[in-house]
């Protein structure tokens, strides 16, 4: 069924992907009241997951159960462990790490790189096209530059009170420390490069997951489930016991993180996965950016940060890269789908065009 052109599911998808970024987004500022209220991050991962492995798990049941392999492979295993230690634990615990030594500018701006490591890694292991030859890759490359440069004037214009490195004054105790803060920047850069690099490889690697166990809702209940059992391992690590840290009415915010973090979040994750496994990773990741876009309204209408020009130029560098790489998407998809033979098509899963 097409609308205009448009397939009517592509429509859907799309509209789906912008609703997940913007309910992440809503997501975000509940985890910063969380946060606030003294709740350990590690601790807010292990119960969301949980919880989100137990929500899903119905549907998987009832909807993938054929799907099932019958015998489980080594690499299968160890892809699913991946995904659940770098994609749910090791990412959070680096962002973790980064944010207290940079900033919550930088903190957020950093994810966005993500789209851009996801094309190289995509590329170099053949799961998108990549022909320099042809002008599609060359505006896929080029829509993907705009939208990070949109992400990133967003990211850093957004926030009303940027947070610089000091400079050190040689001669004196005080250049020692600043000497010292420098290298703690250093190092939390580091670490938020370090946890988008890993959610950059998870990515593909769930799309990669994807062609050996066609099933993203099973995929989400064992990787929520495994992610939620090393983070809480971490947390045993980094502060010797599992612990819900100085909040007050533990029960009632468990019960929040449940709801919120298990239920939509889960739900949201899985649309995701799916929608890497029909439209590949890097066309799934471009969307990522508009949390930022999300979070700039809500911090808007919410707190009364002005949104500068510069950020709404941003905003419209994001859409326009946006929509340069669905059409070079479209095209491409076209001229494979032109080209190819008969039995291309079913040995090979061609995906569908996103604009006509």
């Amino acid at each position: 069924m097409t609308l205009s052109g448009v397939s009517l599911g592509d429509v859907l998808t799309i509209c789906g992907l912008f609703a997940v970024q913007c309910i992440f987004g809503l997501y975000m500022i509940f985890l910063n009241r969380l946060l606030a209220a003294g709740v350990p991050s590690l601790f807010i991962i292990v119960v969301a997951c949980a919880a989100s492995s137990f929500v899903v798990l119905p549907f998987a049941v009832a909807l993938e159960r054929k799907k099932w392999p019958k015998s489980w492979s080594p690499v299968l295993v160890i892809q699913l462990v991946l995904i659940s230690l770098g994609g749910v634990s090791i990412y959070q615990v680096f962002m973790m790490l980064g944010v207290e030594r940079t900033s919550p500018a930088i903190a957020s701006a950093m994810p966005n790189l993500g789209p851009g490591f996801i094309f190289v890694i995509a590329a170099s292991l053949r799961f998108e096209r990549f022909e320099w030859k042809c002008r599609y890759t060359r505006a896929k490359i080029l829509g993907t530059l705009v939208c990070l440069s949109g992400a990133m004037c967003v990211s850093f214009l957004k926030s009303p009170d940027p947070v610089t490195p000091p400079k050190s004054v040689p001669g004196d105790r005080e250049a020692l420390s600043n000497i010292k803060i420098d290298r703690e920047w250093i190092l939390g850069c580091l670490y938020l490069l370090s946890g988008v690099t890993v959610f950059a490889c998870n990515t593909v690697l769930q799309a990669a997951t994807l062609k050996r166990f066609p099933a993203p809702l099973s995929i989400c209940v064992i990787t929520a489930m495994m992610g939620s059992i090393f983070s809480a391992m971490i947390q045993v690590i980094m502060e010797g016991k599992l612990s819900s840290g100085t909040a007050e009415n533990v029960p009632r915010i468990v019960g929040e993180i449940v709801l919120v973090g298990g239920g939509v979040i889960g739900l949201c994750t899985t649309f995701q996965v799916s929608s890497i496994g029909r439209k590949g990773p890097v066309l799934v990741s471009m969307f990522s950016p508009f949390q930022t876009v999300f979070s700039a309204f809500i911090s808007f209408i919410l707190f009364r940060q002005w949104i500068g020009t510069g950020c709404l130029v941003g905003i419209v560098l994001m859409f326009a890269g946006l929509y340069v790489v669905l059409w070079a998407k479209n095209r491409e998809d076209k001229m494979s789908a032109e080209l190819a033979t008969p039995s291309d098509e079913t040995e090979s899963d061609v995906e569908r065009p996103f604009l006509q």
